[in-house]
């Protein structure tokens, strides 16, 4: 029931989240129209970033993601190598659940888009019917929620 719970809690907090990001950038996904920014190419963006570019918008959202979750320790929970697996599998779940549901809600794309000729960023990389960094990141998230229990 907990893991229940708490999925539902980061399925809502990725959906408002992805509200927000599909008002700032519309249909111009990964930062593409926003002043900021960008490098393009780089080999360690190809090891740490899929192949994406790298953007100031991104540089300053995925730390302010990372702070925000880590808020638990702030208002009383005591730091542990559990909490924080839970914490990272946590935020893990949340962008791939936001990144979802920017693609299903943005009125640019929606679901019959969700696919490797729509999505450039995504594109070079897809297993079965996802991108293959959700599969790869889900087998990490549910292996860091399995060390948390």
């Amino acid at each position: 029931m907990d893991l229940f719970i708490l999925l539902i809690w980061i399925l809502i907090l990725a959906f408002f989240f992805a509200k927000v990001e599909i008002h700032i950038e519309g249909g111009n996904g990964w930062g593409a129209g926003l002043p900021t920014w960008r490098i393009e190419k780089h080999w360690l963006l190809d090891i740490f970033w899929g192949g994406r570019p790298m953007t100031g918008y991104h540089a300053w959202i995925f730390p302010f993601i990372i702070l925000l979750f880590h808020t638990v320790f702030f208002i009383g929970s005591a730091w542990s190598m559990k909490l924080e697996a839970k914490l990272i599998s946590s935020i893990i779940i949340f962008w791939i659940m936001e990144d979802f549901l920017w693609f299903i809600l943005n009125p640019h794309y929606g679901l019959r888009k969700f696919n490797r000729n729509d999505i450039q960023w995504h594109s070079h990389r897809w297993l079965i019917f996802m991108p293959a960094d959700y599969w790869i990141f889900l087998t990490v998230a549910s292996l860091l929620f399995w060390y948390s229990q």
